[in-house]
């Protein structure tokens, strides 16, 4: 080989050399997830957590190997639209939904930027995927409905007050799962012989209202649906069906950790560190559209002895035996 055919061959190699090196001094990129909530950070603290812990799981490091970026409404759903436009301006990878009502605010953002339902009701029902098998669009993640709830609720309540007959039912009629949700009530109601009051509560101003309606319906108990007025203003909730002397289920833990009776439903933390994986998967290439939405799987029955004993209400060991938790 002459000496000119063999200096081309040392300057490709250095060339590929230098090219190599700068690769590798070249900072990898960090991707972003946006973490959107119509609530406050403290309101749902422990699903927060789960998710986080659920991308710990599968590697992540939070600030190093990837970075979220979190919007909070503070119960103003006014505000969704502009947080999410500006997750958007981000250009995050991944926009994580905290409920449906957040779930519409993402999807009328971005048609492109994948969106992981951290828990919806209906997700199909609500226009957000084609089917749960096959999403189809820029949607998928995790569904909590589960049309048992309301009939296993009501079983519970029938077991603390073997003669209730009348019971009230707080929601809100513009969440978007309130509909499904009460529907599930109605048929159990039905079939356990119970009437039904529903308190539609719309805003803050409507709690102490509703209670009074209750009251003067002469309800037996309460029955909280999912609702983000009901979620926001938690402490008002239980404090008012303590105060009434009316016992009360929620669906959500959190009710009874802030002083509910009791709450029986699907396990939120569970589906927000679910969530974590819609997220790795997504990040590791693959479609929304042909990630199927996955069904609720851990549900979870939580007693509180201290609101029980305010309220002069006996609960059988054999319920305490069957509750996940018992805060006493």
């Amino acid at each position: 080989m002459n000496k000119a055919g063999l200096s081309s061959i040392l300057m490709t190699v250095a060339l590929l050399a230098v090219g190599m090196i700068a690769e590798a001094q070249q900072p990898k990129k960090v991707p972003r997830i946006g973490f959107l909530a119509t609530v406050s950070p403290s309101t749902i603290s422990d699903r927060v957590e789960a998710f986080r812990q659920g991308l710990r799981e599968l590697g992540y490091v939070e600030g190093k190997t990837i970075v979220i970026e979190y919007r909070w409404a503070e119960g103003r759903v006014d505000r969704l639209p502009d947080l999410a436009t500006e997750l958007v301006r981000l250009k995050v990878e991944v926009i994580v939904t905290s409920g449906p009502t957040v779930t519409r605010a993402a999807k009328e953002a971005t048609v492109t930027i994948p969106i992981v339902m951290a828990q919806d009701g209906d997700p199909v029902g609500n226009g957000f995927v084609a089917s749960l098998a096959r999403p189809g669009g820029n949607i998928t993640g995790l569904s909590s409905l589960a049309p048992e709830i309301g009939g296993k609720q009501l079983e519970l309540l029938k077991e603390v007050i073997p003669k209730l007959s009348r019971m009230a039912v707080l929601g809100t009629s513009t969440n978007p799962d309130n509909a499904p949700s009460l529907r599930e009530v109605e048929l159990a109601a039905g079939a356990f012989g119970v009437k039904l009051q529903y308190l539609d509560v719309l805003g803050p101003k409507d709690i102490e209202t509703a209670f009074q309606a209750a009251r003067k319906g002469r309800a037996d108990a309460i029955l909280a649906l999912s609702s983000r007025v009901l979620v926001s203003q938690r402490t008002q909730v239980v404090d008012l069906a303590v105060k009434s002397r009316l016992p009360a289920i929620y669906r959500n833990r959190e009710d009874v950790e802030a002083g509910g009776l009791m709450s029986y439903g699907v396990s939120m933390t569970d589906l927000s560190r679910r969530a974590a994986t819609y997220v790795d998967k997504i990040l590791k290439g693959a479609k929304p559209a042909e990630l199927p939405v996955e069904q609720p799987m851990k549900f979870e029955f939580v007693i509180n002895l201290k609101a029980a004993k305010q309220i002069g209400l006996t609960i059988s060991s054999n319920m305490l035996a069957r509750a996940n938790k018992v805060i006493k």
